[in-house]
């Protein structure tokens, strides 16, 4: 009878961990937990309704999407807002996208190429803004964008690889949505052209170069830098 109460108690609080993960992501997606602000397994518990150890799994799984620090003897918290941080997630996506690219340009068959055009289509047919939210970018374009940015490196067939690219996304947006910061002058739809169309005509080189200087306008972006002539 034990066995059984066992056995059945584990998928439910596989499901409810993934409730409360999926609920805890979004969030601190939307800053609804400020950055630098302290996760409590008690408080998140009893705010879900759940016990501590679906609430600890949870975070655990935040942690490793690069939303949330454990930070030693003092439990779980938001990432704090510091520039240094945000350039060492741009350095890593500069090192690592780019090579990445440069793969899938060169292993992708006609099936990424038509998920390339057509990831590129809805981003273009997707409002950046709305007029409820009118500060960040619409969560529609943030996915579409998304969506864009890993089709362009499916091409590559290395699941690592694209792991690792979502893991870094994912930190990358969350400074994304933390910053108020818009460059009027930056035409982002053009450089998302210039990708595609060089993804497509099979130039690793320009494809590479092409992203690894996206990624740096982003970056300077995000910490309010003004990139060098």
């Amino acid at each position: 009878m034990t066995q059984t109460a066992h056995s059945t108690s584990t998928p439910v609080k596989q499901m409810l961990s993934e409730q409360v993960y999926a609920r805890l992501r979004d969030a601190i997606m939307s800053g609804k937990h400020a950055p630098g602000e302290a996760l409590k397994p008690q408080d998140l518990a009893k705010e879900h309704g759940v016990s501590l150890a679906v609430v600890r799994e949870a975070l655990v799984r935040v942690v490793g999407d690069g939303l949330a620090d454990r930070l030693p003897n003092r439990g779980f918290a938001v990432p704090a807002v510091c520039d240094r941080r945000w350039q060492e997630i741009a350095e890593a996506r500069r090192t690592v996208e780019p090579a990445v690219l440069r793969m899938s340009v060169e292993r992708g068959d006609l099936d990424w190429e038509a998920r390339v055009r057509a990831a590129h289509h809805r981003l273009v047919r997707t409002p950046p803004y709305t007029a409820e939210e009118d500060t960040h970018y619409s969560h529609a374009w943030a996915e579409a964008h998304r969506i864009f940015h890993r089709a362009l490196l499916e091409g590559c067939g290395n699941p690592v690889l694209l792991e690792t690219f979502d893991r870094m996304w994912t930190a990358s947006e969350l400074a994304r949505r933390w910053s108020a910061h818009r460059n009027p002058g930056r035409d982002g739809a053009e450089e998302h052209r210039r990708l595609e169309e060089a993804a497509l005509a099979r130039d690793a080189d320009t494809a590479a170069a092409l992203l690894a200087r996206h990624l740096t306008t982003t970056a300077a972006g995000l910490s309010g830098d003004r990139e060098p002539a």
